[in-house]
């Protein structure tokens, strides 16, 4: 009880939460850019497996063929409008 008690009084003691925010806002907003870019090299490997695959069932013969090219060809779009709605949804530019 009295360990509850300490960590009560510490998290009413600070003064500067607002600083604190917005330092923490600052440092998300440089890291986006960042990440972003990882993110689209990540989708660049995944397109690339995704493409294989399809050479791969086209050669086979699969009928199926169009519907998995469709579904990765959707995904790679997917990936690239869902990054341009985040920095939208955000105002990062």
């Amino acid at each position: 009880m009295v360990l509850l008690a300490g960590v009560d009084v510490v998290a009413q003691q600070q003064p500067n939460a607002g600083t604190a925010l917005n330092n923490a806002n600052t440092s998300i907003r440089t890291y986006f850019t960042t990440a972003s870019q990882i993110m689209y090299a990540c989708g660049g490997i995944v397109g690339l497996v995704g493409a294989i695959k399809v050479y791969s069932k086209w050669n086979e013969g699969d009928n199926n063929t169009g519907k998995i090219a469709a579904a990765w060809f959707s995904s790679c779009i997917f990936l690239v409008l869902i990054g341009v709605a985040i920095k939208t949804f955000f105002g990062i530019s």
